[in-house]
């Protein structure tokens, strides 16, 4: 008989549990054992409505079945191949697909495995792209405060997290960052703030600073999520995206995040009518079933390094696993998903519903922002003085408790549920965390 792996108690002490309370959480473990469109089953068999999608990235909810499908039958097909000097079909077949529904101007698409591995394949891009011109001296990156872009060291260099950063060393050098776009003026704004589309200039003085002549890239979130929901003030990304034309700079969008439906657009550059010259992409892209990720690239970019010798490698850069068969499978069975279900377009249609519930929490004890964007949300609460961050963690533990699933960072709740949840699962997500959010008062 197959083990029952619900049944079998868990040793705790081995596994080293990424970003988390190891000793809290084995203290008292939350354990997940099976998931179903929007729900996630615990070991003690309680329903725990998904209002995260996974970690950002089960957009079309858990288990579906087209994707299961796909893997399942893949695996016992075609399991691995190499990248290197190789190819199979399923490769292939999804960069077209990718590239299908991104931005007009992206042409072509490089693997990976992760967001992290993405960020730092597209900083290196960045970098030989100008070397292969001719522009060597532009090596600088440019990040932005509170930016997150992953664990690589490129990612942690360029990001903004103080704590994902405080503790690796020096880092890359040669790199800045832009002001966050996160003012207190634009507290409780629904969607896009009115303010702050001047923070973009910050990258002129940098520019100053300098010289354009040194700058290889620009990287930034179109819309920061795992900070805690910081959104674009109107025309910042249109004015970033200005100056970086006009000295010669690469442009490059983390949609690890806001890539695949999330906020009502394919790409987060359709929501924003602006298109950089390479968008990084994971999670969704596979509906988190398979680790991928992927650099996508204007003509410009790739053409550059098409030259010389036709049996040189051009980028001496890759991964075992890109473009992995099973990993290709499940994107392809994902897109297919969204499209046959809409979901790439879902969150538009949802957006004011989920706007009007998430405001509804306002006037409620310690919140003191809420903001929100497509299908995104984030609910600020006032820090415990001397405790940073214990507000937000009780209410997630107590989120779980009532049976909901929410994400925390510092004192901010961040939802991202998947983007098949419908109007009466929004409202009994949002109830049960006012519930929450006055038991935690």
């Amino acid at each position: 008989m197959p083990l029952d792996r619900k049944a079998v108690p868990n040793d705790l002490r081995a596994f080293w549990m990424p970003f988390t309370s190891n000793r809290q959480f084995k203290s008292a473990p939350r354990m997940l054992v099976s998931a179903k469109d929007m729900h996630y089953t615990t070991a003690d068999g309680r329903q725990i409505l998904d209002g995260t999608a996974g970690l950002w990235c089960c957009n079309a909810g858990h288990c579906r079945p087209k994707i299961t499908e796909a893997v399942q039958a893949q695996v016992a097909e075609l399991d691995y191949a190499p990248a290197f000097q190789m190819g199979h079909p399923l490769a292939f077949e999804l960069a077209n697909r990718i590239v299908d529904i991104a931005p007009d101007g992206i042409d072509h698409v490089f693997y990976c495995n992760s967001g992290s591995e993405a960020v730092d394949t597209a900083l290196k891009i960045a970098l030989a792209y100008h070397r292969a011109r001719g522009d060597a001296a532009r090596t600088r990156l440019i990040g932005r405060e509170r930016g997150y872009h992953g664990v690589g060291f490129g990612g942690i260099s360029v990001g903004g997290i103080v704590n994902n950063r405080r503790f690796f060393g020096s880092l890359l050098t040669g790199v800045d960052h832009l002001p966050h776009t996160h003012l207190p003026e634009n507290a409780f704004t629904k969607g896009q703030p009115e303010n702050g589309a001047n923070l973009a200039d910050e990258l002129e003085r940098i520019v100053a600073l300098h010289g354009a002549d040194t700058i290889a890239a620009v990287i930034v979130e179109p819309m920061a999520g795992s900070t805690g929901v910081l959104l674009p003030p109107k025309g910042y990304l249109q004015r970033l995206r200005d100056i970086t034309k006009k000295h010669g700079i690469l442009l490059i969008f983390d949609e690890v995040i806001t890539g695949f439906g999330r906020l009502g657009s394919p790409f987060a550059a359709q929501h924003f009518g602006v298109v950089p010259d390479m968008i990084t992409c994971a999670k969704g892209l596979t509906n988190g079933v398979i680790p991928m990720g992927a650099v996508l690239t204007s003509a410009a970019i790739h053409d550059a390094f098409m030259q010389g010798p036709e049996h040189v490698i051009e980028l001496f850069h890759g991964y075992t696993y890109s473009g992995n068969p099973v990993a290709c499978a499940a994107g392809i069975a994902t897109l297919e998903t969204y499209q046959d279900e809409g979901l790439l377009t879902r969150a538009a249609q949802l957006e004011s519903h989920w706007q009007e519930a998430l405001h509804s929490l306002k006037g409620l004890p310690n919140v003191i922002d809420i903001r929100n964007m497509g299908l995104i949300g984030a609910v600020e609460l006032q820090g415990i003085d001397g405790e940073p961050g214990k507000r937000g963690f009780d209410a997630f533990v107590r989120a779980y408790e009532a049976g909901i699933l929410i994400r925390v960072t510092g004192d901010i709740i961040a939802m991202s549920p998947p983007l098949i949840i419908s109007e009466a699962q929004i409202d009994e997500l949002i109830g049960k965390l006012a519930e929450v959010l006055k038991s935690t008062a």
